[in-house]
């Protein structure tokens, strides 16, 4: 994503913002910064996070 692109809700029609946002996965939590909208709560993830860090974390998970 361009740093120029901003991202809206498609429900509430609001720009996302950065927030800091828990992932629990196997009883395991993490925090990372993602766009998310400040009405709803909806957090856009994008397919290079999904593919990248949060593939990343549940190998190291499942490894355990």
């Amino acid at each position: 994503m361009a740093e120029t692109e901003k991202l809206i809700c498609s429900k509430c029609k609001k720009e996302l913002v950065l927030k800091k946002t828990n992932f629990s996965y196997l009883g395991h939590s993490f925090f990372t910064d993602l766009p998310k909208c400040p009405d709803c709560g909806m957090v856009y993830l994008s397919e290079e996070f999904v593919k990248g860090r949060m593939s990343e974390v549940e190998m190291q998970l499942e490894d355990k």
